[in-house]
C-alpha cells in the first residue's frame, strides 16, 4: 500500500482492497465499495464515499491513509482541442498527460465517424478522445530527437500514479468510460518497458476499475526486446507500438542509442514472433526527419526491413522544440515516403501533429510552463 512515502490506496487492486478493508474491521464488501469508489466513480476523497460508514471514512485520515488522487498543476488549451496537463504527485515531481478530442494524433484517412446526433445534442464535439500517459519522470532511453530525453529519468511512477492521470483527466473533461469512448496510449514521458510491472498493472486496473477495454489501449516501446516477449504472454494486454525511426542499425544507433543493446535483428525479431489476435496489427512508429531518415531509399529500406510482419506504419514529421537538432521535413517528402510503403503494400498513415502549439505533440513533452495557462 506504500506508494512513495505516503500510503494511498488508489493503484491496490480489488483483493487488496478487499484484504484492506478486512484488516480494518469492516466487511469484506467493503473493498468492492472502495474500488468502485476509487476507479468507477473516482471520488477524491473519502468523505465523498457515502457507501462507507462515516466512522470508517473518517478512521482513514486518522491512520494517515490517502486516497491518492494526483492534482493538476497546470493546464494548456491547444487551438486544435488538444489539452496539456501537468500532474502534480505528493513528492514533488511532476509528469504531463495530453487529451486529444477525436483521436490518437489523428491518422489521416483512419475512417474515423463523425459525432453522432446524441453527441452534438449534448454539444459534445467529440465522439471520442485519447489519452496519452506518462510512465516514468523524465526518461532513460535519450532518443536525439525528443525533448523529454533532456530531462533524463527521475523516477518509475507508480501504478497508482498510471492510473491517476487517467482518473484526473477524465474528472476535469467530465467524461466516463464506458459510455464515453476513450482511448489509452502509453506514450507520454518515458519508457513504459522500463517500468513494466507498475505498467502492466495500472493496464489491469485501468480495464477492470476503470472500464477501459484493453483494445482501446496501445504501449510504445523504444525497442526493449525482452519485454515485447513479455507482453505478448500477458493475458490481458494493450496494442503493441514500436518506435522504429531507422530502417538500418548505423543510423538508429546515431538516432535511438538503445539500438546498441537491442539491434534491429533483434527488435524486428520479436516483432516478427508477437502474438497478434484476431484483425490486430502491430504499428511501427517513424518519426521523419529532414535529411536524415525522410529519403525514397530509406523508404525502400523500410519496406525490406518489416516485409512479412503484419502491420501498419504511422508517419510522423517531426515536431519540433528547443535543444532538437534536427528539422522538420517538407509535407511533400512525407507525402512520397508514404506513396512508396503503400505501393509495396504497407498500410501506412501520417499523423497529424496536434497540440504542437502547447508542445504537447509527439516528442514534445519536457514540463513546458512558458506558456499561457488556461
Amino acid at each position: 500500500m506504500n506508494e512513495g512515502k505516503q500510503k494511498v490506496l488508489l493503484g491496490l487492486t480489488l483483493r487488496e482492497l478487499t484484504e484492506f478493508a478486512e484488516e480494518s474491521g469492516q466487511p469484506s464488501y467493503r473493498g468492492r465499495q472502495l474500488f468502485e469508489a476509487l476507479y468507477r466513480q473516482r471520488f477524491g476523497s473519502a468523505e465523498q464515499i457515502s457507501t462507507l460508514p462515516e466512522e470508517f471514512r473518517e478512521s482513514l485520515g486518522e491512520r494517515g491513509l490517502s486516497l491518492g488522487f494526483p492534482a493538476i498543476e497546470k493546464k494548456f488549451v491547444s487551438g486544435d482541442g488538444t489539452v496539456r496537463y501537468l500532474i502534480g504527485f505528493a513528492d514533488g515531481q511532476s509528469v504531463e498527460t495530453v487529451w486529444m478530442p477525436e483521436g490518437d494524433d489523428g491518422e489521416a484517412g483512419d475512417g474515423s465517424e463523425a459525432a453522432t446526433e446524441v453527441e452534438k445534442a449534448e454539444g459534445r464535439a467529440w465522439n471520442r478522445a485519447t489519452i496519452c500517459v506518462s510512465s516514468q519522470v523524465g526518461c532513460a532511453v535519450d532518443c536525439h530527437f525528443c525533448l523529454t530525453a533532456l530531462l533524463g529519468v527521475k523516477r518509475n511512477l507508480t501504478a497508482g500514479e498510471i492510473v491517476g492521470q487517467v482518473c484526473a483527466v477524465l474528472n476535469d473533461q467530465g467524461v466516463s468510460p464506458p459510455q464515453d469512448r476513450v482511448n489509452i496510449v502509453f506514450m507520454g514521458m518515458g519508457e513504459p518497458f522500463l517500468n513494466y510491472e507498475n505498467f502492466m498493472r495500472a493496464v489491469c486496473l485501468l480495464v477492470e476499475g476503470v472500464r477501459i477495454p484493453e483494445s482501446r489501449m496501445t504501449v510504445s516501446t523504444a525497442g526493449i526486446v525482452p519485454r515485447i516477449y513479455d507482453l505478448g504472454a500477458e493475458p490481458v494486454r494493450p496494442k503493441l507500438a514500436i518506435s522504429l525511426n531507422a530502417p538500418n542499425d548505423e543510423l538508429r544507433s546515431r538516432l535511438m542509442p538503445i539500438n546498441r543493446k537491442w539491434n534491429l535483428e533483434k527488435l524486428v525479431a520479436a516483432a516478427r514472433q508477437f502474438p497478434l489476435r484476431n484483425r490486430e496489427r502491430l504499428t511501427f512508429e517513424f518519426v521523419l526527419m529532414d535529411g536524415v531518415n525522410d529519403s525514397g531509399a530509406s523508404a525502400r529500406e523500410l519496406v525490406e526491413l518489416i516485409r512479412g510482419v503484419r502491420a501498419k506504419v504511422n508517419l510522423i514529421a517531426l515536431n519540433p522544440g528547443p535543444g532538437i537538432v534536427f528539422q522538420t521535413p517538407a509535407e511533400k517528402r512525407v507525402l512520397q515516403f508514404q506513396k512508396i510503403l503503400i505501393a509495396a503494400g504497407v498500410p501506412t498513415f501520417i499523423r497529424r501533429p496536434r497540440g504542437r502549439d502547447i508542445y504537447a505533440a509527439c516528442g514534445q513533452l519536457k514540463r513546458t510552463v512558458e506558456l499561457v495557462a488556461s
